[in-house]
């Protein structure tokens, strides 16, 4: 008869995302997850397999939190500039509360495991491309309004903008201040207008 676990699996599994967030897949030992995570080592493994298998499963976590919250704005029934505005306000509000400038836990897998790891790769392509049309949908909805210039290719722009993300995301390791970031997204709404 399998035993009753004694502790909540997604709340260990956000104790999870923190901590790989924080010292990254490489600093993060077998130990400091059992300590970090309250839990025996066989409950880590008997629940979420070894450490890789844990640290895909944070990631996928931190994605999907990250999507809900994406999707909310991108759904709102706003100008489309507005929309893009209010992304880059929300990703930029979130990296201004982390005092520890941890960055973006999705970035650093990117910098760190993707080189090296297949399946993490994978994982930020996706991502990545899920963040892109996103940008994307909403940049053609902007142009076919006559809101944002058809100059530039949608796509093009979307691929900017993603990009521009990923920079702030890196840049908010190093520095919180406001008026750097306030500047890249004055900029980066721009270029929609170009």
């Amino acid at each position: 008869m399998a035993r009753t676990k004694d502790f909540d699996e997604n709340e260990v599994l956000a104790r999870a995302v923190d901590l790989f967030w924080l010292k990254g897949y490489n600093c993060t030992s077998m130990q400091d997850l059992v300590d970090g995570l309250g839990i025996s080592r066989s409950s880590l493994y008997d629940t979420y397999g070894d450490k890789h298998s844990l640290f895909i499963k944070a990631l996928e976590s931190y994605q999907n939190t990250a999507s809900g919250k994406v999707c909310q704005i991108v759904n709102k029934a706003l100008p489309a500039k507005e929309v893009i505005k209010q992304l880059l306000e929300l990703i930029v509000g979130e990296l201004m509360e982390d005092r520890k400038h941890k960055g973006c836990f999705m970035v650093n897998a990117e910098v760190e495991v993707a080189p090296h790891d297949e399946e993490v790769s994978r994982m930020i392509c996706k991502n990545d491309q899920q963040i892109e049309e996103a940008f994307y949908v909403v940049i053609k909805k902007g142009q076919d309004s006559g809101e944002i210039t058809n100059k530039q290719d949608a796509r093009a722009l979307a691929r900017f903008i993603i990009n521009t993300v990923k920079g702030i995301r890196v840049t908010a390791k190093s520095t919180n201040d406001k008026t750097i970031f306030d500047d890249i997204i004055k900029l980066a709404v721009s270029v929609l207008d170009q």
